[in-house]
């Protein structure tokens, strides 16, 4: 009888071993599963890039599978996602705004990418990108935000247009006064005095606060501190930047008055309305696709001194999530940001492949020679400055944002506009600035 008792308590143990066994096989069989909001901001088949990209991944990581929701532009994206995150459903994942890292670190909605990601090859990872674009990926210490679909804005020009004005096609204007007379002479009337072809255009409507930066950057001031706590936003450098912006339609009549529209200036620019159009680099492949002219693509033009804001969309990995998903995202961002993925990202749409790495592999060093192009943005880098951000990000960006409109749509003066964004900006960041 003892012997039937051992016998049948050891099968037991072997039935419990077993089936602790299949239970662990049955939960490393079941893929982790990651919900990735992502934004769409620009022209061109970016959702067809991303799922490509996604069902690549998931052929070579099976246990972990990715669902993409398009949220809209940054904006819309970031609402979406931190209306889940205080509904408790987050998605484990984002790409968003990198100007945004100060609201989602506010609403404790994300961690520290270097929470996760914290060995010594992480860390060698993490310094592989561009500095210019962990400007707005680092705040206190730690990395917030993966740099992915990063741009700078760069100015397309329509080579014939400037052919027949007697200008060097293959010359880009160098500075402002250079721009102001090559817009001057690129403008077209009819016999009526109507304008047929705008010399520039320069968007006001959708990123007005990014455009800005365009002329702010050369100016050669930048509009905060790194902490978010405060603006310079009625600097003599900022009003100087917008009282050019506004002559170039109001004095040099190179460019339309009123608001100007993100959505449609690659469109004018393709339909020969524009012979110059600022706009980002991820432009570029829709511009190249679509043009049936040749064209230009230039750095911003320099007052005292080059560059242009970064831009752009980070990897967020979002904090109500399991270790588990946590881990997974961490995958998914360091296989998207790799050299070979990073290069053919950027190919496919025109952002700025984010590392130094991914130019040196042979796909990117193949486009660069057929589309030199490509390296204006990466090129420019080296003189860029963080996008604009802070603390209470959107609430005072769109004090911003209006005081540009008011300026351009001529109801405000460029130093009334700005005194009164800075007034309300101050207030904003009051409670942050202590």
């Amino acid at each position: 009888m003892r012997r039937t008792i051992l016998k049948t308590f050891s099968a037991s143990l072997a039935a419990l071993a077993l089936g602790g066994l299949s239970g662990s096989a049955i939960a490393q069989a079941k893929p982790v599963e990651l919900t990735f909001y992502y934004p769409v901001a620009v022209g061109g088949p970016v959702t067809k890039i991303i799922n490509d990209l996604v069902a690549d991944f998931e052929k070579d990581h099976p246990n972990i599978k990715v669902k993409p929701v398009y949220a809209g532009t940054y904006q819309d994206s970031v609402v979406k996602a931190l209306t889940a995150a205080k509904a408790g459903t987050p998605p484990q994942l984002a790409v968003l705004a990198a100007a945004d890292v100060f609201t989602l670190i506010d609403e404790d909605a994300v961690v520290p990418i270097d929470s996760i990601a914290n060995t010594p090859a992480d860390k060698q990872w993490l310094d592989g990108f561009y500095p210019a674009l962990m400007l707005n990926s680092r705040v206190n210490g730690h990395t917030w935000g993966v740099p992915f679909q990063r741009s700078t804005i760069v100015m397309y020009w329509n080579k014939d247009m400037f052919r027949e004005a007697g200008l060097d096609p293959d010359r880009a204007p160098a500075n402002w006064a250079e721009l102001a007379s090559d817009a001057q002479k690129l403008t077209k009337r009819d016999a009526s005095g109507n304008v047929t072809q705008w010399g520039i255009k320069v968007p006001s409507v959708g990123f007005p606060y990014w455009l800005f930066q365009a002329f702010t950057t050369p100016a050669g001031i930048e509009l905060m501190n790194p902490s978010g706590t405060k603006t310079f936003l009625n600097a003599p450098q900022a009003v100087e930047s917008l009282q050019y912006w506004v002559d170039l339609a109001t004095k040099y009549k190179a460019m339309p008055t009123g608001a100007i529209e993100w959505g449609t200036t690659p469109k004018d620019f393709l339909e020969k309305k524009a012979a110059i159009i600022y706009t980002t680099t991820g432009n570029l492949t829709n511009i190249r696709t679509n043009a049936t002219f040749p064209f230009g693509v230039g750095k911003m033009p320099a007052k005292v001194r080059g560059g242009s804001p970064t831009g752009g969309g980070n990897f967020y990995v979002f904090k109500k999530t399991s270790p588990e998903e946590k881990q997974a995202a961490m995958t998914f961002i360091k296989w998207a940001t790799s050299p070979e993925r990073a290069a053919q990202f950027g190919i496919d749409t025109g952002y700025v492949a984010v590392t130094p790495a991914a130019w040196e592999t042979p796909a990117m060093k193949q486009y660069v020679q057929k589309v030199p192009a490509a390296a204006v943005a990466r090129d420019q880098l080296a003189v860029s400055v963080a996008e604009f951000s802070t603390h209470d990000n959107q609430r005072v960006t769109k004090a911003l944002n209006d005081a540009l409109q008011a300026a351009l749509t001529g109801t405000k003066l460029p130093k009334q506009a700005l005194d009164d964004a800075q007034r309300e900006a101050d207030r904003i960041l009051r409670p942050y600035a202590r």
